[in-house]
């Protein structure tokens, strides 16, 4: 089970980039904010639909859990916009890699003191040769990325220059 959630969990930052790249596209034509607005209409009528169709009973409602747990939905919203506006300017794997590095570092800090109500797991040895590796490949991804690019503008700059 633990093989398939992490084979799921894959997938799943296959999937973000992806729609980073697309979003990163379609903000560059209608705008960030509406790219950002298509993706959480399209991502509630989606998730309502799997809720009506697929989701068993809870003995809790959303007005029953703590209110400060309603919070993690709005952290979504300033992933979504930076990253329509980051992957126009430094390109898809630059920004998934420099996202990623902020999820391995938070996510590390959240385990390590027992954050929001997670079990501590402690900070370890190879946990930070894990960050400082994924900082070593975001700067040669970066790195390389400005050295094969001769002055790449982002598609919405180059429009409005032409």
């Amino acid at each position: 089970m633990t093989t398939l959630m992490i084979i799921l969990a894959v997938v799943g930052g296959a999937l973000l980039s992806i729609q980073a790249a697309i979003n990163g596209q379609l903000g560059a034509k209608v705008g960030v904010f509406r790219s950002a607005f298509l993706t959480f209409s399209v991502g509630a009528l989606v998730t309502a639909l799997l809720i009506f169709f697929f989701e068993p009973k809870q003995t809790l409602t959303l007005l029953d859990v703590p209110k400060w747990q309603l919070l993690g939905a709005l952290c979504g919203v300033p992933y979504i916009v930076i990253m329509v506006l980051a992957v126009q300017r430094i390109g898809t794997a630059v920004a998934t890699v420099a996202v990623i590095l902020g999820q391995l570092a938070m996510s590390m800090l959240i385990d390590n003191f027992g954050w929001l109500g997670n079990a501590e797991i402690p900070f370890s040895a190879s946990r930070l040769g894990a960050v400082v590796c994924l900082a070593i490949a975001l700067f040669f991804i970066y790195s390389s990325s400005r050295s094969s690019a001769p002055a790449r503008k982002a598609p919405a700059e180059a429009a409005v220059r032409e």
